[in-house]
């Protein structure tokens, strides 16, 4: 007997943008290719997520020229698709039609993971997973703020506090983002090129994407001081 597709449960993907340049890390070149604790930060990161058992699979998108994603991720199983954009959302636009291309339904899951976040536990995303599969619009990985906030001045007022803003009840948004993939689509391609993350683009539909607590360990690598940070933290584990 042929199986049913729309009988079957939604599925879950990880999708890895990986087309940046990484300006502001100063480490000479794209950030997810930089060697820490023995391998690549995107090495890593693809490993980590390579022990989720629930992910039937992970799309790393990387830009069209790039030719040397292959020398640094030698021994991660994943789909690459060469179709990276200018941005961060016209990659996941992108790799979100190289999924379907490869079998994914609308009604699947994408998870949707910065290649700069290395130190991604598994069982993080396993909680994530649990949290929103049966979620009518999905979550992503957060930590609230525990820090006092300050807003930057403008023009003579740069470098210096014009204002304190209120914590209470704001969160720092992490990855994995998940989201259905026929949803995220539809978001991304209304939103345009400005969101900075997916959970941005499926708000500004009049979603409210569910908070799900997230890890310390699970920062994006941005500056120079975060390399060593995290070759430490990996070192240790």
């Amino acid at each position: 007997m042929t199986p049913n597709p729309a009988l079957e449960p939604p599925r879950c993907y990880a999708l890895v943008p990986c087309a940046g340049v990484g300006e502001r890390a100063g480490v000479g070149g794209p950030k997810q290719y930089r060697e820490i604790a023995g391998r690549s930060v995107v090495a890593h990161t693809l490993a980590a997520l390579a022990r989720v058992p629930r992910l039937a699979g992970t799309l790393v998108v990387v830009a069209p020229e790039d030719r040397v994603f292959e020398a640094h991720a030698p021994a991660v199983q994943t789909w690459v698709a060469r179709v990276g954009g200018a941005t961060r959302a016209a990659s996941v636009l992108n790799g979100l039609q190289a999924l379907a291309g490869r079998g994914a339904r609308d009604d699947d899951w994408v998870l949707v993971h910065d290649a700069a976040r290395c130190l991604l536990q598994p069982a993080d995303v396993e909680r994530l997973i649990a949290a929103c599969e049966g979620d009518a619009v999905g979550g992503l990985l957060a930590l609230p703020v525990a820090d006092t906030l300050k807003r930057e001045g403008a023009g003579p007022g740069e470098g210096r506090v014009s204002a304190t803003v209120e914590r209470r009840a704001m969160w720092q948004a992490q990855t994995p983002q998940m989201f259905r993939l026929g949803l995220l689509r539809e978001a991304l391609r209304a939103a345009g090129d400005t969101v900075t993350d997916e959970a941005s683009a499926i708000e500004a539909l009049g979603h409210a994407p569910r908070l799900v607590p997230g890890s310390l360990e699970n920062f994006k690598l941005t500056w120079p001081a975060d390399f060593s940070l995290a070759e430490r933290l990996l070192r240790t584990r």
